[in-house]
């Protein structure tokens, strides 16, 4: 009988602090709730390093669509304004184009 090999148990991976914080940040911006209110306050946990907030902070902040209020207890209010019917057609009309471009015949 041949002797199988053990495999070595893969080093697990730790998420960093920024990863973790922008999972965090992402998943409250994208919660229905969010959504349908158009606003979300990120509160800053004890956990979230200095680093890692003033670079998520700053993200957002350079995202057009957002509007950041900083509030006096270190938490941010995100607020957007709902996409018009005209900007989510123009989005879904230029992948589209996109789209067929990649799939014309070469000749």
């Amino acid at each position: 009988m041949a002797k199988q090999k053990k495999s070595s148990p893969q080093a697990r991976q730790e998420m960093t602090g920024l990863e973790r914080l922008g999972l965090r940040v992402s998943s409250m911006i994208n919660h229905p709730i969010a959504q349908a209110q158009r606003w979300v306050t990120i509160h800053r946990l004890d956990t979230d390093g200095d680093m890692e907030w003033e670079e998520v902070m700053g993200l957002l902040a350079e995202t057009p669509e957002l509007d950041l209020t900083f509030n006096d207890d270190e938490s941010v209010t995100v607020r957007w304004e709902p996409q018009s019917a005209d900007d989510r057609d123009l989005v879904v009309e230029k992948d589209w184009e996109e789209e067929r471009v990649e799939e014309e015949a070469p000749f």
